[in-house]
């Protein structure tokens, strides 16, 4: 599985940078996982983590590996001008 790289903002241009959390959703197993969401950025880890294990749940008897999910919380500096924050 390839890395990602969660590259703060260094503009000095722009000085209007804030902490959030950031959603990084997965889905499948080992090798195979793959990265479906990026995007979704929270003011507070508590409702980040609302979120995270809300979205990995699987319901039905027959869940596969490849449709495992997994969610992480991670901080991010970003642009609250740029990016909406929930």
């Amino acid at each position: 599985m390839a890395a990602i790289s969660l590259k703060p903002l260094h503009n000095p241009r722009c000085s209007n940078v804030v902490h959030v959390f950031l959603l990084l959703v997965f889905v499948g197993f080992g090798d195979a996982r793959k990265l479906v969401s990026n995007d979704m950025h929270f003011r507070k880890i508590e409702t980040c983590n609302y979120y995270a294990s809300e979205l990995v749940r699987r319901y039905g008897p027959h869940v596969q590996q490849k449709d495992w999910g997994v969610a992480y919380c991670v901080p991010a500096l970003i642009d609250p001008e740029k990016v909406e924050i929930y």
